[in-house]
């Protein structure tokens, strides 16, 4: 059905990731690979600036590590990570990538997310592909 699927999971690695990733693979055209991405958080410049030098790369190579742990003997899985605000991170990645479907997880929503907007949310409304959002 879709040739290029985004999953984008939290650097924490939630139990429900299982969940997106199998529904991927039932809406992946046979034989096609599902990238898995995180958006890990910029940290403004000045607090960078405080942090031992190559800090931030290490942290996003400890993530990257951590998902190619978890994923490892799924040859149907890529791992992205990258850095950013997550919503607008997810939908420009998919954008570039010419990714035809995102799958990803929300939680329930607070009343945070009617001020601000879940990231969820902010990518349903912005990303010009489809987009499968699992409770």
């Amino acid at each position: 059905m879709y040739k290029k699927i985004l999953v984008p999971v939290a650097s924490d690695h939630d139990p429900k990731t299982e969940n997106a990733i199998a529904v991927a693979r039932l809406l992946a055209d046979e034989g096609e690979k599902i990238t898995v991405l995180t958006v890990v958080e910029s940290v403004p410049d000045f607090i960078v600036s405080h942090l031992p030098e190559g800090q931030m790369e290490r942290n996003r190579r400890a993530i990257a590590d951590g998902l190619a742990e978890d994923f490892a003997g799924a040859d149907d899985i890529n791992i992205a990570v990258i850095t950013g605000h997550a919503g607008r991170s997810i939908v420009e990645y998919a954008e570039d990538q010419g990714i035809d479907c995102i799958v990803m997880n929300s939680h329930r929503p607070d009343l945070t997310d009617y001020f601000l907007g879940s990231t969820a949310a902010r990518v349903v409304r912005h990303a010009q592909c489809s987009v499968h959002v699992l409770r």
